[in-house]
């Protein structure tokens, strides 16, 4: 495999974890840009890597870090994130000064109290967080459109001076995603509603399945698309999501402490036999989600 870094390219960008999302970021910039852009890509097998390449993700993939984040004028951080803080303490040695440094991690607190502790003044970070994904893992999952219309955060308060930012935003529009700022604390607490949880509950769901004893065999019979729908994303990377439950530990658990009390007013109506309550419960849940539909359609034209 050639390792033949073309001095010709506009931009290096060099993707750490070339799997759904990494791959598709690479896949979206090469369609855009072109021989604008030279990618390169961390991944951890031979099959990784030749998967990567066939697919357009990257121009050159390899599992040696130094090769990858040589040059680079920007690294996009795409592995679970406890992953993350160790690789990036690895790779620093081999990073030009300017360089930015910005990550898809679905949590943004831990990520930046880590990464603030070891780089320099001149290593910029600015975390992100694109907003979209599939229950399926790996290059093989990836899609040039995948981060299209969907909202894409960029944390504006980790340091990083404007020009980085404007430069970093400048490559990322090219994917068509919908640009928000949010402070890495509001991140993390609106995450853990809009996409932790849910994946919690999705995952209990199914454990509740596991554990119907006698009634399992029968219950499959029933698991028809509601079933399939409202459990949909418990088929994601097991990695991740226990990464995630582990630098996001005080939003989570306070949500689901809220979602306990939600599940307990539900018990109590159906206790007293209050057929009122159960059903002011579900009428105010449907007309809340179907505004909240409306307006996420008008904002990312769905």
């Amino acid at each position: 495999m050639s390792k033949c870094i073309a001095e010709t390219a506009k931009m290096k960008l060099a993707i750490i974890g070339v799997g759904l999302i990494g791959g598709s970021l690479g896949m979206s910039l090469k369609a855009a840009l072109g021989d604008d852009i030279y990618i390169t890509g961390l991944c951890r097998t031979q099959d990784s890597m030749d998967l990567a390449m066939e697919r357009g993700a990257v121009d050159f993939a390899s599992s040696d870090l130094e090769t990858v984040v040589k040059d680079a004028d920007i690294v996009f951080l795409s592995t679970p994130v406890l992953q993350m803080p160790p690789l990036v303490a690895r790779m620093l040695p081999f990073l030009k000064p300017g360089v930015i440094l910005t990550d898809a991690g679905s949590t943004k607190g831990y990520l930046y109290e880590k990464l603030r502790e070891i780089l320099p003044s001149d290593v910029y970070y600015i975390a992100g967080h694109p907003m979209t994904g599939k229950e399926k893992s790996g290059v093989a999952a990836a899609d040039k459109d995948l981060f299209k219309n969907h909202a894409y955060i960029i944390v504006g308060d980790t340091g990083a001076p404007r020009e980085a930012h404007e430069k970093l935003r400048a490559l990322l529009e090219h994917t068509e995603a919908t640009f928000y700022e949010l402070g890495y604390e509001a991140h993390d607490r609106c995450a853990s509603i809009i996409s932790h949880i849910p994946h919690i509950t999705a995952a209990a769901l199914v454990t509740l399945l596991n554990r119907s004893g006698d009634d399992f065999e029968s219950c499959l019979k029933l698991a028809a698309g509601g079933f399939k729908d409202t459990t949909r994303v418990a088929s994601g990377d097991s990695d991740m999501w226990a990464d995630i439950c582990m630098t996001n530990p005080i939003a989570i658990r306070d949500h689901l402490v809220r979602m306990q009390g939600i599940l307990g007013e539900v018990i109590k109506y159906i206790d007293q036999g209050d057929r009122d309550g159960v059903y002011q419960y579900f009428l105010a849940a449907k007309r809340s989600r179907d505004e909240i539909i409306w307006r996420t359609e008008k904002l990312f034209e769905l």
